[in-house]
């Protein structure tokens, strides 16, 4: 079979005029687009893709895996990030998914980065020259990172006089992270620090504000925006944010004629501030630029004959050998303890319930939960009546022997079949719950292109609301009704569609299998039921309708 071919291609702030001549040669090269939605609709009028996927945010690991999957039955893949794909993009994570399958260079789908322009360059040029000296980017997103590690960088640049670009500031949910930063940076920065924010910087809401680092939150920030806070010599001029790249320590900037003649300028007499490649010192107090000539600059200070400190090199000689006595000591490695390791934890994820009929739950089955949670664990209850479980673990196999010894049912989480059934008036109306019990063991934890819920009731009743499941299934006069395609959030929400009844019982399991067997099949990768039922038209022998509102109802998207 042909080997295909993923191009990861950053496509810059959105406009046309900005996208690199290689990321337009690969989108148009490409059989397949995936990506975000918001930014396929930026660039799908550029492609001529067969199929084009869309998807939404926290959907980053289905994209890279179905882009592997496509390119593995030779297909040619562009999956596309905004910006630069290699800074915050989707680069590293496709080569995640491709580690984890076994992939080389040599041997495997060819991959190839196509970089673009990262917002920090974007909304830089919007801004003026704020970014001329170094600089850092940082996400205040915590999704991925934690809070603690996210802190700490900001500390560190703050120190350092880093320019900083913060990413993915705010969100509907994450209000407190940029308080944060700006409360970190105010300790290192003065309150006058020019600071850029610059939203959806080249596209159609396109929105530039120019504040100070003291009364940045009092404007709009959301997740499309970039926040661009000045050091302590940027300065504003014009309507422009400026950071000085140090020339002023060398030249008269104002003057045609300069003191230090071209053959002049890199000597090291003309650059008292840098680093002694012999001695590895460097003089301080140059670190504030100001406008002045090379004759006006502070005079070094003299070298100390006698060193109270000693210099950073013999430090680090002291140091080593320290740690190497005491290994030789305690016959042990004995690790730098300034070395700064972010460590990696395995986190296990997974759903707890008492059984899909009983919805009464113990006090020890709930002592026995807690424990399992600790203090470091998180414990959620969900609308589909399980609690989702994640844990710190090596071992994930003992805690799911504990629970299941205390007879709660363990299943997993994520993109994955889910069965809430009702509770049969506490087990009066018994009758099908076999049925509810037997759909669970055999496709509950199922792995699907996207969540599916099937909805049971044990009588017309319906009153645990399988109608506004995927699939739902309704026990009347001893057989069964079908409803499929329910859309059961957002503020257009609708039922399901009635497209069975008088399902005879032993037909029951071999029609939903046929039902779920063709969504795992033919859906795209986080496709919905319901859009995928729009999309086909058809399932199984069932026909589409559109259950719908009829009266438009104006898009609510959540956040930005």
């Amino acid at each position: 079979m042909k080997k295909g071919k993923i191009f990861v291609v950053g496509f810059g702030p959105g406009a046309t005029e900005h996208i690199t001549g290689r990321a337009l040669e690969a989108l148009q090269e490409s059989n397949y687009i995936i990506g975000y939605k918001t930014y396929v609709e930026l660039i799908k009028h550029l492609v001529t893709a067969k199929s084009i996927v869309s998807t939404g945010m926290t959907e980053e690991v289905s994209r890279a895996q179905d882009a592997v999957k496509k390119a593995e039955a030779g297909g040619i893949v562009s999956v596309i990030s905004s910006g630069d794909s290699g800074a915050y993009g989707m680069a590293g994570l496709v080569y995640e998914v491709l580690i984890e399958k076994g992939w080389t260079e040599a041997e495997g789908i060819e991959v190839e980065i196509v970089p673009g322009i990262s917002a920090i360059n974007s909304c830089a040029s919007l801004l003026g020259a704020p970014v001329m000296h170094d600089a850092c980017t940082i996400s205040l997103s915590d999704h991925l990172t934690p809070w603690t590690v996210i802190e700490k960088r900001i500390e560190a640049a703050g120190m350092a006089d880093f320019v900083v670009a913060l990413y993915n500031p705010k969100s509907g949910r994450r209000t407190r992270q940029i308080v944060e930063a700006q409360r970190i940076l105010l300790k290192y920065r003065s309150p006058d620090t020019p600071v850029g924010l610059v939203k959806s910087a080249y596209r159609e809401n396109q929105h530039i504000v120019l504040t100070t680092l003291a009364e940045m939150l009092e404007h709009d920030i959301g997740m499309l925006t970039t926040v661009i806070i000045g050091n302590s010599s940027t300065f504003f001029y014009d309507n422009k944010i400026i950071t000085p790249r140090g020339y002023q320590r060398k030249y008269t900037l104002g003057e045609e004629k300069q003191s230090l003649k071209p053959h002049q300028r890199l000597k090291k007499e003309a650059e008292p501030w840098a680093l002694d490649q012999e001695t590895g010192e460097a003089q301080s107090g140059y670190e504030e630029i100001i406008s002045r000539t090379p004759e006006q600059a502070p005079l070094p200070k003299q070298a100390e004959v006698e060193r109270s400190e000693p210099a950073p090199e013999q430090k680090a000689q002291s140091l080593d050998m320290a740690l190497k006595a005491l290994s030789m000591v305690t016959k042990e490695e004995v690790e730098n303890p300034f070395l700064v390791r972010q460590q990696i934890e395995d986190i296990f994820e997974f759903t707890v319930s008492p059984g899909v009929a009983n919805k009464m739950i113990t006090a020890e089955q709930m002592r026995v939960l807690a424990e399992v949670v600790g203090e470091a664990g998180t414990l959620e209850y969900t609308p589909n009546h399980h609690f989702l479980v994640k844990v710190t673990t090596d071992n994930p196999g003992a805690i799911v022997e504990k629970l299941e010894r205390n007879h709660l049912t363990v299943m997993p989480a994520g993109e994955v079949l889910k069965v809430k059934a009702c509770d049969f008036c506490y087990g009066e109306k018994a009758d099908s719950i076999p049925y509810a019990e037997e759909i669970a063991a055999k496709f509950e934890g199922m792995k699907l292109p996207k969540q599916l819920h099937v909805g049971f009731n044990g009588c017309g009743m319906a009153c645990y609301r399988p109608v506004f499941d995927d699939i739902g299934i309704v026990y009347r006069k001893k057989k069964f009704d079908l409803f499929i395609g329910a859309k059961p959030v957002g503020r257009t929400a609708h039922a399901a569609q009635p497209v069975a009844e008088g399902i005879e019982p032993e037909d029951l399991i071999p029609l939903v299998t046929k039902i779920i067997e063709e969504y795992e099949q033919n859906a795209h990768p986080n496709e919905r039921f319901f859009k995928y039922f729009k999309r086909v038209k058809k399932v199984l022998n069932y026909d589409y309708y559109d259950m719908s509102c009829k009266i438009e109802v104006e898009p609510a998207p959540c956040g930005d």
